[in-house]
């Protein structure tokens, strides 16, 4: 471009400028709305296929462990358990607390009773195939909105066509994700709608405060996009004064009432002065209330902060006391979510969740990933900022906000992948616009090739499944163990076998920790470990378990072990020389322990080996 005379810079802004003009009023196949919506249809298809639907309902195969768990705290409601009783007690020796917000269980839970009387045995598992469709419909229908007040209707449509080619939307609201996370992307896509009006007042505010109050309920994943939500309000009150209070004293007020009200909903009265630093608890209602006490003394002070320089300093003062309450409630939770966690447990255990994981450590393990997540939210997000600086004024409300809901996201997701989650849902209300701008080019007489070649450039590279296309041709092919191991978990917690050993005798499961949420699921044996922070003892004693023979028969001894399971094909941790190894293919066969034959009334072979535990040798 340089030998052209024209550097790369020019041409990116020149394409940008070109995205914000009038769209032409040529016709083009792409405005049928039949054609558009069957597009919709069959990206939807690709989400919603029969394979992964019948791979639910039939065997009740759940994408995550998440997922499992989240189910067994639905079931173990429906089956008699407190509202307020969080607990899992089949996590031995007094079970385990659980942070997940009953907001969540009661529509599972609902959605089960409501499928009983047609689907009888099967509704649990019809429920775990639904409930993410209904939630998928709940986000495009936001979405939908969202796009088509600003933009029009046909780049809503090709925003939901793009949500479809986005792989953690995708992955996110797949058949069996029963878990909170694509509530959260719901609630605070819901908050910047709310945000994006042209004109937000009162209304727009308390509307987007309680949704904010909503998603803490849920889950903490999304506080930095509330902060982000807040600063933005606030932010606006103080450089435009009476035109954004109302939009301010709303956010707050509706931010400092409704969070305490859910939080009292779901959290028994005895706990209401317990500190948790994962959960909705008193130093995050201290923030919220003092959010609401700074609301509402801008509401009050009304004319009198006439200056941007009184306003600031009562958003200041507010933030400096929000801030110094939390450092004396629970100075703790300065530290993180995980203040108490072990050393042992967060380096062994927490630190190897993907979810958990920075970017850094992605691109090493796994670039295909990083490929189909990261590159399209950054797409977003820079196409987002360009919009902003170079579109009209009319939008750029909405392009700046978008775009910095994106950067925080992105920041978040460079320490831990998980900061994606809530991010993407703001990708698709990008790319729809992208597309539609770049449809018209393709019909005006006055775009050149270049212009309008960069702007489809834009809008497709948004979608993740074509960054995952050209991982596929760029990158070397996987390793054919990680599919192995993948291959032999899914069979390993698949029904066939989770059914043989459901029919043991129920008792104690030592396992690896991966394991434990199917095996609450699926049988009603007890298990030592599951892969939940806040089952910290027992991911420990899982931990240890399978170091050593002597650490193995020491933890089955402490935790009043019943059975040893382990997974027949699955990645071994140490190798084949450890003890795992060696018990696996026979080269460890202690007297106290008593192969299962597991083979019985199956049709083949499958890959759960069991051991029972004989304390007497």
């Amino acid at each position: 471009m340089r030998r052209l005379g024209v550097s790369p810079g020019t041409v990116m802004i020149a394409a940008f400028q070109a995205l914000v003009r009038p769209n032409p009023s040529a016709p083009s196949l792409l405005d049928n709305p039949l054609v558009l919506w069957g597009l919709v249809l069959v990206g939807i298809g690709g989400i919603y296929g029969q394979a992964a639907i019948l791979g639910v309902v039939r065997d009740l195969r759940l994408p995550d462990t998440d997922d499992a768990m989240r189910l067994v705290q639905v079931r173990d409601l429906l089956a008699g358990q407190g509202w307020f009783d969080l607990a899992q007690h089949r996590l031995p020796p007094e079970g385990a607390s659980m942070h997940w917000s009953r907001l969540v269980d009661l529509p599972i839970a609902a959605l089960i009773l409501l499928l009983q009387p047609l689907a009888g045995a099967k509704a649990e598992a019809v429920a775990a195939a639904l409930w993410p469709a209904l939630a998928f419909a709940l986000y495009a229908a936001i979405l939908h909105r969202s796009v088509r007040d600003l933009f029009g209707r046909r780049a809503a449509l090709l925003a939901l066509f793009a949500a479809t080619q986005t792989m953690l939307i995708g992955a996110l609201f797949a058949p069996g994700r029963v878990d909170h996370h694509n509530l959260q992307i719901c609630a605070v896509l819901g908050v910047a709608l709310c945000l994006m009006q042209p004109q937000p007042g009162r209304r727009e505010g308390l509307a987007a405060g309680a949704l904010s109050a909503l998603s803490l309920a849920i889950g903490l994943e999304s506080l930095p996009f509330i902060v982000a939500a807040g600063l933005f309000a606030a932010g606006a009150w103080i450089v435009s004064g009476e035109p954004a209070r109302r939009l301010f004293a709303g956010f707050a007020l509706a931010l400092g009432g409704v969070a305490p009200a859910l939080f009292a909903v779901q959290t028994a009265p005895a706990a209401w002065g317990a500190t948790a630093c994962d959960a909705l608890s008193p130093p995050w209602l201290w923030l919220c209330a003092a959010a609401g006490l700074t609301g509402a003394a801008a509401s009050l002070l009304g004319d009198r902060l006439s200056q941007a320089a009184s306003r600031l300093a009562l958003a200041a003062g507010g933030g400096a006391v929000a801030l110094a309450g939390f450092w004396l409630i629970a100075p703790s939770c300065l530290a993180g979510p995980f203040p108490d966690m072990p050393e042992a447990v967060r380096r062994g255990w927490l630190e190897q969740v993907r979810e958990m994981q920075p970017f850094w450590a992605l691109l090493r393990e796994q670039p295909a990933v990083v490929m189909g997540t990261y590159l399209p939210t950054v797409a977003a997000a820079v196409a987002a900022l360009a919009l902003a600086v170079a579109g009209g004024a009319e939008r750029r409300r909405a392009w700046g906000l978008a775009g910095g809901f994106l950067c925080v996201g992105l920041a978040v997701a460079l320490l831990q992948f998980r900061g994606l989650y809530v991010t993407t849902a703001f990708v698709p209300l990008v790319a729809g616009p992208l597309l539609d701008r770049a449809v018209a080019l393709l019909r005006e007489p006055a775009a050149t090739t270049r212009t309008r070649l960069l702007a489809l450039l834009a809008g497709l590279a948004t979608f993740g499944k074509i960054w995952l296309v050209l991982a596929a041709v760029a990158l070397p092919a996987d390793r054919n163990g990680a599919s192995d191991d993948l291959a032999a978990w899914s069979a390993c917690t698949g029904q066939p076998a989770m059914l043989r050993l459901a029919a043991l005798a129920p008792g104690t499961v030592l396992a690896p920790i991966d394991l434990g949420p199917s095996l609450l699921l699926n049988t009603p044996h007890r298990v030592v470990a599951a892969p939940y922070h806040r089952n910290g003892v027992g991911i420990a004693a899982g931990l240890a378990a399978f170091g050593d023979e002597e650490s193995l028969r020491g933890v089955a001894a402490s935790r009043a072990a019943d059975y040893i399971v382990l997974c027949q094909g699955a990645e071994i941790p140490g190798g084949d020389a450890s003890v795992v190894g060696r018990l696996l293919d026979g080269r460890f066969a202690p007297s106290w322990l008593e192969p299962v034959p597991m083979e019985t009334m199956l049709p083949k072979p499958i890959d759960l080996r069991v051991w029972r535990v004989r304390p007497d040798r």
